[in-house]
């Protein structure tokens, strides 16, 4: 039989990110660590950036979904170091945000480095739509802080790319 912290984490598979609702908290890798305290449950979050404005949202999600599978009562302690990278990502997400129309990034670079701002021809991001390399960037940003705008000038479609960080 799974051990409550096990039945926690396949429960966390199943709380979607409020601002890319393709993924999991769990898929984006902001879940670190699920610990059982006595009677307690402590769900680890590191938020993808400190000022992310989707962190309120996750953290009642995510203590919901506790409680409605019946493993609570739980907590969530926010953990900023190390900071997220979208290494984190799982493969499973990276197959998701491209399935949902999102370039999903590649490796963050060495020695991981803040978001950098650059003209439109960036590294190569590969177009969800059509698999073109033919792509150009639009913006620095997108919907949100951690993702770009994109266009492929193959099939002329706009795409979200998520910033390696």
């Amino acid at each position: 039989m799974a051990t409550r912290s096990e039945r926690a984490w396949d429960v966390l598979g199943t709380v979607l990110d409020p601002e890319v609702p393709a993924l999991s908290v769990r898929d984006l890798g902001i879940v670190r660590d699920v610990v059982e305290h006595d009677d307690r449950l402590e769900v680890v979050l590191t938020p993808t950036y400190s000022g992310c404005p989707a962190t309120e949202v996750i953290e009642h999600d995510v203590l919901a979904a506790i409680e409605k599978a019946g493993l609570g009562p739980a907590y969530v302690t926010l953990q900023r170091a190390p900071a997220w990278t979208t290494d984190w990502i799982s493969a499973e997400g990276r197959r998701k945000l491209f399935e949902y129309g999102i370039a999903p990034p590649g490796p963050a670079p060495d020695g991981a480095v803040p978001i950098r701002i650059f003209g439109r021809k960036a590294d190569t991001v590969i177009c969800p739509r059509c698999g073109s390399k033919n792509t150009e960037r639009l913006s620095a940003f997108g919907s949100t802080a951690c993702k770009s705008m994109y266009r492929c000038i193959a099939c002329r479609e706009p795409f979200e790319h998520f910033k390696p960080i």
